[in-house]
């Protein structure tokens, strides 16, 4: 029986890969016009929420989202949430319908096809070197300017400890929500290490639940309130995932 489960893990696992790359190759003349000119970015999303539900349903992972606030038209937001998984990029889209644009590891470029439109769609981040950490900063800003919404995970990766509940959050998300006024949206996935950890023989289908709290204000704050904000929301998140444990 153990052997048998092995085998469907890994067949599954493999599938994985191929559900990322199906609409990518169907889609491609779209996407690739879409990622011509700035203000095709909207178009994308809409092709990239699309990619995030056919990749969920194809995995037999079906969701329930709660929400304790709904966004505004015209308004740009900072969304954060946990990091345990690769269908996290996947939840955060199909969860949001407003068009966001991810700030995120540089190594993702790798990945074939998917890598391609990464790279030209997120913002990408080297965490070894402090220059990229500034260009980040100034593309965020300018992705602002253009009416878009960021997301950030602010854990900063995925710890190699599968038993943290949830790690320490860097302040760069913070830093950009301060300097911006942009309103803080704390997100939390309840189920996505359980299935679907970076652990490469686990995980299974079933439900992955999401709670989208309500906003953290940034407005009239300043770069001195970041570690209040930064514990607050890591408190918020922290917390919705004992309950969902539980």
């Amino acid at each position: 029986m153990r052997g048998i489960k092995i085998i469907f893990r890994a067949i599954w696992r493999v599938w994985f890969c191929v559900l990322m790359a199906i609409p990518i190759l169907v889609m491609f003349p779209f996407l690739v016009l879409s990622i011509l000119t700035e203000s095709g970015y909207p178009y994308f999303f809409k092709m990239a929420r699309m990619w995030g539900k056919f990749i969920l349903f194809g995995m037999g992972f079906y969701y329930k989202i709660e929400k304790e606030q709904e966004l505004e038209e015209g308004k740009s937001y900072m969304f954060i949430a946990n990091h345990t998984s690769m269908v996290d990029i996947m939840l955060m889209l199909v969860t949001v319908r407003k068009p966001f644009v991810f700030v995120g590891k540089k190594e993702l470029v790798k990945i074939p096809i998917f890598g391609f439109f990464y790279k030209r769609t997120c913002i990408l981040v080297d965490r070894s070197n402090s220059r990229s950490k500034h260009g980040v900063f100034e593309r965020a800003h300018k992705r602002i300017h253009q009416g878009l919404s960021i997301c950030i995970f602010p854990e900063g990766g995925v710890s190699d400890d599968e038993t943290i509940l949830l790690d320490h959050f860097k302040d760069g998300a913070f830093r950009l929500a301060i300097e911006h006024q942009l309103p803080i949206v704390p997100i939390t996935f309840g189920d996505n290490k359980e299935r679907f950890s970076f652990t490469f023989l686990s995980g299974s289908p079933g439900l992955m639940r999401v709670k989208v709290h309500s906003f953290v204000e940034t407005e009239r704050k300043t770069l001195a309130d970041k570690n209040n904000l930064k514990d607050q929301c890591w408190e918020i998140i922290h917390k919705q995932l004992q309950v969902f444990r539980r």
